[in-house]
């Protein structure tokens, strides 16, 4: 610490701009679009502050236009992830020593960074990378993002501050290091914000990491680290890497240096990893640390005292908005029989109104789905659904791959509470509706506790407090975001920590000091002021 107790500044939500017609941020964001989207964008590795070009290299093309090319990006082999671990151990030397109000000073920079000369830039990445519409990627890319940063730096100091009792005899301290070794971030396609975090966080504690992005956001992923080399984050501290997921993971968990993993990704992956981890678990220098938030099956329950426009209007925002391809979407619903002819209309008039296409095209509230093998497997789901007995699509059920991965948004009505899209994760626009008698509410609420093997978010509707207590009680387990006449959608960093359990992950709360903590590795400290000269207690005498 420098010369003094600092106190960083209040972290505040940054204000999520409206994109309204006229407005500035959209005429920026769209100047932005139509540059980048004309450009063709080359992205190098970064090891140790270094621009790396390897000749290998892979396209990168919008989802929403999938023929044409924006950029390349060149990929690594094992040479190149070992480089970066290299550099990360050697940077750790001075960066885990670095004050920790210099740490926050470049985080906080990168925040502003963001919300300034950034903002147009990040979002239209987003949009063009992952096919966003404006509003999304301004909630995620800018908005989360610098929230992320702004409140993890205030989480850190709050983090250090938690300190234990000393007496006139000693004083005790407790330090708060960087894990020993380096840290392993591997972020998902679809928030630009928590590709930027997983990093950021484990580095503002005092760690170094090496960074795989997904393939299908490395568009996104350059300018984030754009901003962090313009915020002043020193070489070799965050190194990032792209290309076969598997030859790089293994090389990274070869490692004995390797300390902690920080991921956000499929279930099925996760566990892999944690077995793997185990299988090397005898060749670490220490116990490392696993933190990841996988997957969801997320639900909206009604109850027959909700209004049924709130429960059309959850379902339309909570299962559609970006494609459904958020893990916290909505998936399955229950609704009572008394009011679901009245959800049901408000629902199919909703959605008729839905307009689908470019998120250039602002009046587009759906876009298209991040890839080919997204779009196959969703479209293999609605074509099951179209010649099942037991399910009726109501509204949807049309996809083309033509010019990009468009699938309509679909709601498929089932009069089987397990029909396979009742249970499993689709990751798209598409939500599985189960009408259940109203006296059989209670037995419906153990139903949506057992139905699915993830517990990541879900909703109750309900104007009745007695069903809303029942409802919370039931589900105890079933959710880590538990919302209450709400869409399962939507957690804001300082309002709303997010994560689940069960099969969505180890619930570490990101966007909360309950994750900082997992990044660290306390030492405690007691200095006594007088020592004993003499061995011998008083009860020998």
């Amino acid at each position: 610490m420098g010369k003094g107790f600092f106190k960083v500044p209040v972290a505040k939500n940054e204000a999520v701009l409206s994109y309204a017609p006229g407005s500035t941020e959209r005429k920026n964001v769209l100047s932005a679009y139509k540059t980048m989207y004309q450009s063709k964008l080359e992205v190098p590795l970064y090891i140790n502050g270094k621009h790396i070009k390897t000749g290998a290299t892979q396209t990168m093309s919008p989802p929403h236009d999938h023929q044409h090319i924006v950029g390349t990006y060149h990929t690594a082999n094992q040479t190149h992830v070992e480089q970066a671990i290299a550099t990360a151990l050697e940077a750790r030397k001075t960066w885990a020593n670095l004050p920790w109000e210099h740490r926050a000073g470049i985080f906080l920079r990168a925040a502003e960074l963001i919300a300034g000369p950034y903002r147009a830039k990040i979002n239209a990445a987003t949009m063009i990378a992952q096919s966003k519409t404006a509003h999304q990627a301004e909630i995620d890319a800018a908005c989360e993002f610098i929230d992320f940063l702004r409140f993890n730096v205030q989480f850190m100091t709050e983090i250090y501050a938690d300190q234990p009792q000393s007496t006139n005899d000693a004083w005790n301290r407790i330090e708060y290091r960087p894990l020993e070794g380096f840290t392993y971030a591997v972020t998902p396609f679809n928030f630009t914000a928590i590709a930027g975090n997983l990093p950021a966080c484990m580095a503002l504690m005092g760690n170094v990491v090496v960074w795989k992005p997904s393939d299908s956001q490395v568009y996104s992923a350059k300018v984030i680290m754009d901003i962090f080399n313009e915020a002043g984050v020193p070489p070799g501290v965050i190194n990032v890497v792209f290309g076969d997921p598997v030859m790089i993971t293994n090389t990274v968990l070869s490692s004995p240096d390797f300390s902690g993993l920080h991921f956000t990704g499929s279930t099925f992956v996760f566990k892999e990893l944690w077995k793997q981890i185990g299988t090397n678990i005898h060749n670490y220098k220490t116990y490392p640390r696993i933190v990841g938030e996988t997957g969801g099956k997320d639900f909206i329950i009604a109850h027959q005292s909700a209004y049924s426009k709130q429960v059309a209007t959850g379902i339309v925002r909570g299962a559609f908005e970006f494609q459904g391809q958020k893990c916290s979407a909505a998936s399955r619903a229950y609704i009572p029989k008394s009011i679901w002819p009245e959800v049901k209309s408000y629902l199919l008039e909703d959605i008729a109104s839905i307009q689908m296409g470019s998120p250039e095209d602002l009046s587009n509230f759906v876009t298209a789905v991040i890839h080919e093998g997204s779009f196959d497997k969703i479209a293999s789901y609605i074509d099951a659904a179209k010649e099942s007995s037991e399910v009726d699509i109501i509204a949807g059920g049309g996809y083309d791959k033509s010019k990009g991965y468009f699938i309509e948004p679909t709601v498929i009505l089932t009069s089987n509470p397990d029909y396979e899209t009742m249970s499993t994760e689709l990751f798209g626009p598409v939500i599985t509706v189960y009408v259940y008698n109203d006296e059989d509410y209670v037995e419906t609420l153990k139903l949506v506790d057992q139905t699915s093997e993830y517990a990541l978010t879900g909703a109750i509707f309900s104007t009745d407090r007695y069903a809303i207590d029942q409802a919370t009680k039931a589900l105890v387990n079933a959710a880590g975001n538990f919302y209450i006449n709400d869409k399962p959608t939507g957690a804001v960093v300082g309002q709303q920590p997010f994560g689940g359990a069960r099969a969505s992950g180890t619930n570490d709360k990101a966007g909360s000091a309950q994750n900082l903590l997992r990044w660290v590795s306390p030492r405690m400290i007691k200095e006594t002021f007088v020592s004993p000269k003499d061995y011998k207690y008083p009860f020998l005498d």
